[in-house]
């Protein structure tokens, strides 16, 4: 194809026709929430045109940081890992170019907040993996997805039978492209919100019936659960710092109970067959 022709292609009708198309076959962008992740992540990536941001969220939701090669070796010393998966733009005369998510970079360190989560620990591969059929026998499917920094993970319900007696199935995404220490962070933050009730009661799994509370109590509960499992299980999180940022938003707290969340983390850990093993002398030793 000449390079008139590769132009042509991405003149503004044709651009914005073949963006309708994708729009339409990936059926994204569905859902108010949806599209304010889009402004915001557009909002955020300022290093980049917004049309060119809009399309890097869409070939990997939650990217935090791109680059090109030439850029991350010479600006922070760091290069392409091998296999990586480049990310296309829309390029002035080019009529692309190739750009590469922080997470496919390797070299010299980058600041702590260039993370947007950090956790370090002893959990590896292996310890990671070992939780999957351990929640599968509760009826949470897992899985694995390929996603940028700053889209942990999430959890949903998938079924909720009729009879409140049958089990309510779901499903957890986590994203493997983070360390194993982020990825078991992330994890207690998701089955903190489904034992604190925040997907609704189910009595297969212990979990009683309350009211949901807004947003930021939801993430405040979630997030306290997820820094007592890291904690107690020798995982360094930035739990602390993602809690007071929404303690300084959101000052009022008045409906945190503290016992519902004392009460999850223990379920947390007992679903990952963290559970303490404490040893009590008897009586008849006193």
């Amino acid at each position: 194809m000449d390079q008139g022709r590769q132009l042509q292609l991405f003149e503004p009708d044709t651009a914005r026709s073949l963006l309708d198309q994708l729009l339409a076959d990936s059926r994204i962008y569905t859902t108010t929430q949806d599209y304010q992740d889009l402004l915001d992540f557009v909002v955020r990536l300022r290093n980049f045109a917004p049309f060119n941001a809009m399309l890097l969220q869409m070939q990997k939701p939650g990217l935090s940081y791109a680059a090109s090669a030439q850029d991350w070796l010479e600006r922070f010393g760091r290069t392409i890992k091998e296999g990586a998966r480049p990310l296309l733009i829309l390029w002035p005369f080019g009529p692309v170019a190739f750009v590469y998510d922080v997470m496919d970079t390797e070299g010299n360190p980058l600041p702590v907040d260039v993370a947007a989560f950090f956790a370090s620990g002893p959990i590896n591969e292996e310890r990671m993996a070992s939780f999957i059929p351990l929640l599968r026998r509760k009826n949470i499917e897992w899985r694995w997805v390929d996603a940028g920094d700053r889209n942990a993970g999430k959890i949903r319900v998938i079924q909720r039978p009729s009879d409140p007696k049958e089990p309510t199935c779901y499903r957890i995404f986590i994203n493997h492209n983070h360390s194993s220490p982020v990825q078991f962070a992330t994890l207690a933050h998701e089955l903190g919100h489904l034992f604190l009730s925040h997907l609704g009661p189910n009595k297969t799994l212990n979990v009683p019936e309350r009211m949901r509370g807004d947003h930021p109590q939801r993430e405040i509960e979630a997030e306290s659960v997820a820094f007592l499992v890291c904690a107690r299980n020798g995982v360094r999180s930035r739990s602390e710092v993602y809690l007071k940022d929404y303690i300084d938003r959101y000052p009022n707290v008045d409906n945190l109970d503290i016992y519902q969340v004392m009460r999850a983390a223990g379920q947390v850990e007992a679903s990952l067959g963290l559970t303490a093993k404490t040893q009590f002398n008897s009586s008849k030793s006193l």
